[in-house]
């Protein structure tokens, strides 16, 4: 063993189970302080609200609530990493820093990079492990199929918690409004996760195929752990191999296939973000730069109403204002509102993303950025979805509930009406006493105003040699043809 302490540094990855980091640390050290720091930089970052600081309070209470038997305690610092780290370096003095990678925003990569800095100069020995199975600058995915399935199958790790230590410094006080559970988000925590991961297969997820494009079952049947992978309170691995118990259960084959296909997907997309942290701010496929979105004067007010849920489409309301009030909207209806920002609307996927970030309590920055570019079209490698608001109210939400509870004022119209209430003639809004543009604004934009000119322009791009060469190397980086 060894005499200094292990300082196990807390981000994503807020459990005390099948956990790399601590499970070495515990391993090699005969005292290990856990750590987690709020960063002012990511209080102040508009991909985070409220929502989220929440959660991650619920998940370091949870954990703090499972160190109790063993006398334990979290350290909890607000401040500047380096400085923090520096304050646990004087007040022990010989440390060892372990922590899991972070595949994060351009921050924290950056923060990252000082920290890296810091430990090189202090002598402090800072080992890192992977998140799931993302493998730190690839430069091609030969072998990373191999590698996740590798990754997913292996033991998961197990932790002797008796060598944690409690925390020396001062109690970090939370803001009020972290401290108080709102029961229309999810609770953050590994013990929520595992209920939620229970329930799944307790029943909810039996119809998890058949409902998981509908906004309103989904809710439902859909695992619902996506918050709780982002953030660490269960591992991948862990959903996985849970997910292998019931491989020989009756009526469950085709639901798995569906939730493991998206464990894979989930690495797959983190994968492509961290060879390619640009694209936080450019298109993936450099040909796409010159795309042209809207620039008038109408584009603020389009976009605030969009970020409001008062575009006059009842579908995309509902599930703006859905997600304002829960954090949480199903896959189809999330990039049903990305096509209709930059297709319909004609706006700048780059003006929406953030704000979509800070709305998704399961914000994950390696899913969300090389998703919201392949529904806005700039992949030049994904098929161009232009997705029809009506359309998929029809096929998704037909007899209007979802519409219904997140629209109460449009809760009296019949169906045909509530999904499309501009069609109200004089005689039915007098009968249902509606008054389109009072009780319900009119379409913002008019539905092929801006999305005809937008899809001619999507196809025409994908022609051009530029995005055609880009295609081939965005390919070659990030698909794995090794078998």
């Amino acid at each position: 063993m060894n005499n200094s302490l292990a300082v196990v540094w807390l981000k994503r990855d807020l459990r005390l189970s099948d956990h790399d980091a601590l499970a070495a640390a515990l391993k090699n050290h005969d005292s290990v302080l856990l750590w987690y720091n709020v960063e002012p930089m990511l209080l102040d970052d508009p991909h985070y609200d409220t929502r989220h600081w929440r959660f991650v309070w619920q998940s370091l209470c949870d954990m703090n609530e499972q160190l109790k038997p063993y006398g334990a305690k979290l350290h909890i610092s607000c401040g500047d990493t380096i400085e923090q780290l520096q304050r646990i370096q004087t007040h022990f003095g010989n440390i060892k820093l372990y922590s899991y990678q972070e595949v994060g925003l351009i921050n924290t990569y950056e923060r990252d990079r000082q920290v890296a800095k810091f430990c090189r100069e202090q002598h402090i020995n800072w080992q890192q492990f992977p998140y799931g199975a993302v493998i730190r600058a690839a430069r091609s995915r030969a072998g990373w199929r191999k590698n996740w399935n590798k990754t997913m199958r292996a033991e998961p790790a197990t932790l002797d918690l008796t060598r944690i230590v409690a925390s020396p410094f001062d109690v970090y006080h939370a803001p009020v409004q972290w401290q108080k559970h709102d029961p229309m988000f999810q609770k953050g925590g590994e013990s929520a996760a595992r209920q939620t991961l229970l329930s799944f297969f307790e029943g909810r997820g039996k119809l998890y195929s058949m409902n998981i494009s509908k906004p309103e079952l989904s809710r439902e049947s859909c695992s619902r752990l996506s918050a709780y992978l982002a953030w660490g309170n269960l591992s991948l691995r862990q959903v996985y191999q849970y997910c292998l118990t019931y491989w020989q259960t009756p009526g469950w084959k085709k639901p798995l296939r569906a939730l493991v296909s998206r464990l894979h997907w989930h690495c797959h997309f983190i994968q492509k973000f961290e060879s390619e942290i640009t694209q936080q701010h450019k298109p993936i496929n450099r040909g796409y730069e010159t795309l042209p979105f809207r620039n008038d004067e109408s584009v603020v007010q389009h976009l605030d109403a969009w970020k409001q849920g008062k575009t006059g489409y009842p579908l995309v309301d509902a599930c703006m204002r859905c997600l304002i009030q829960t954090g949480y909207i199903n896959f189809r209806m999330r990039a049903m509102l990305v096509s209709f920002l930059c297709h319909h609307l004609a706006i700048d996927w780059r003006l929406g993303a953030d704000y979509l970030a800070s709305l998704f309590l399961d914000f994950e920055p390696g899913i969300h950025y090389p998703q919201f570019q392949m529904q806005a079209g700039v992949t030049g490698i994904n098929t161009v979805r232009i997705y029809n608001p009506t359309k998929q109210a029809l096929e998704q939400d037909a007899d209007g509930t979802f519409i219904r509870i997140w629209l109460p004022e449009l809760a009296e119209l019949p169906n045909e009406l509530a999904i499309e209430p501009w069609q109200i003639t004089p005689m039915e809004a007098a009968m249902f006493n509606f008054h389109l543009g009072k009780d319900y604004p009119y379409p913002v934009v008019d539905k092929n105003q801006y999305r005809e000119t937008m899809s001619k322009n999507l196809w025409d791009w994908r022609k051009s040699a530029l995005v055609q060469l880009e295609n081939k190397r965005i390919l070659s980086r990030h698909v794995d043809r090794s078998g």
